[in-house]
């Protein structure tokens, strides 16, 4: 209601502040865009009250408790065909982490590495990472899956080429270092086994690690306060192991490796990575870390020369100048990106369906949902799983570029 007081048409510029002031408009906008996603929301859940099928069989998820009556390849913990649905869900749940994580270590290890040299006074050396680079980036990941799982899986011998002889000899035959095997039917590892207390030793190694973390930043912190350079690689192997072998022998050893042994058909024991794993895994990796190269170097070059030239007038050796001057300033700029860069290597597992890999989607969004025939739940499932995930590593990314960035004063 206007008053005498009011201006002219004040209803009509109360409303065009919203949209003009910048004081309201960021507000005006999230505004509308929230009831438009309620409306979206609800309307999709109307469709799909309707549905004919939704109405005969409800909404449940009691199929998950229902046995699954298939196997999945890639078994990171036990599971039979006679286990639930439930379990083979969570099974390609920690298949698609297993994969996503090294996916994810190794991108950054060859983006780093590639974004560093592309940058190299070396020409053949720049030419050859900027190949890389331009090659891997422009092909799509599904081809390198299906072209590396191809080649992992008729290049290596057949196992049996690893029989034992029928007397029985040579019980490490075709093992390197009695330890690995590399078959057209996966690559056999060691596998760790947890007895008791042993998850206590595992415990204290990943302390270990976040303890070589905090040491690396003392280190940081004394050099740029006092300038006082302190040792790195040998306090950081001494923090790494000194705790765990001493937590071993106090527990009495609980902590055993099982390697893999030939029997008469096959191997026994140890962890087999099939070559779907392997293919999906230096996929993404390469795939990926072209774009972390690119991300990395863009970092780089974002630092001006006159921290390079101060730092080497300083005495500074190129090695130094690179990790100590140069990088932690590009983090800033390189992190933003390279979260996004994570978050793709996650939901493009996927694609493990191509070569078989029993991920999640394999699982839930493959078999469980054909055999059920649920799915909206299977679907809706699904996507909180990847939701999650993706949440997960987000947040934990922004907790280090928060650490980073900038501190104003």
């Amino acid at each position: 209601m206007t008053t005498m007081t009011d201006p002219p048409h004040a209803e009509g510029f109360r409303i065009g502040q919203l949209i003009n002031d910048t004081r309201y408009r960021s507000y005006t906008f999230q505004f509308i865009a929230l009831v438009l996603l309620i409306l979206g929301f609800s309307w999709l859940a109307y469709n799909a009250s309707q549905n004919d099928q939704l109405q005969a069989n409800g909404f449940s998820y009691d199929f998950l408790f229902a046995q699954a009556g298939y196997d999945i390849n890639q078994q990171p913990i036990p599971y039979t065909s006679q286990d639930t649905h439930l379990r083979a869900t969570i099974i390609g749940a920690i298949n698609t982490l297993i994969v996503a994580f090294l996916a994810c270590v190794t991108a950054t290890i060859f983006g780093v590495i590639a974004g560093v040299l592309r940058l190299s006074n070396n020409w053949i050396i720049s030419k050859l990472m900027a190949v890389y680079v331009e090659m891997f980036r422009n092909i799509p990941v599904l081809i390198w899956i299906i072209i590396i799982f191809t080649v992992a899986a008729n290049t290596f011998p057949p196992i049996s080429e690893f029989r034992l002889p029928r007397d029985g000899s040579d019980p490490e035959r075709g093992l390197l270092f009695g330890m690995f095997a590399a078959t057209n039917q996966g690559v056999f590892i060691p596998r760790l086994v947890f007895e008791g207390l042993g998850w206590i030793v595992g415990v204290t190694f990943l302390a270990s690690i976040a303890g070589i973390f905090a040491w690396k930043s003392h280190v940081k912190k004394k050099l740029y306060d006092e300038g006082r350079v302190l040792p790195v690689l040998w306090p950081s192997i001494a923090i790494l192991l000194v705790p765990t072998i001493v937590m071993y022998f106090i527990l009495g050893m609980p902590v055993s490796i099982e390697n893999p042994e030939m029997g008469r058909f096959r191997f026994e024991g140890g962890f087999l990575m099939r070559p779907s794993l392997i293919a999906l895994w230096f996929a993404l990796s390469i795939y990926t870390g072209a774009f972390i190269a690119e991300n990395v170097r863009a970092g780089i070059l974002a630092i001006s020369k006159g921290q390079t030239e101060a730092a080497a007038a300083l005495g500074l050796r190129p090695g130094r100048i690179m990790s100590l001057v140069v990088l932690p300033q590009a983090l800033r700029v390189i992190i933003p990106p390279l979260i996004s860069q994570y978050l793709n290597i996650t939901k493009n597992t996927s694609l493990a369906i191509a070569v078989g890999y029993m991920d999640l989607t394999g699982t839930l969004g493959g078999i469980t949902l054909n055999q059920t025939g649920r799915a909206l739940e299977c679907i809706l499932l699904l996507m909180l799983f990847y939701l999650t995930f993706s949440l997960a590593i987000s947040a934990i990314m922004n907790v280090y570029n928060n650490s980073v960035k900038l501190k104003e004063r």
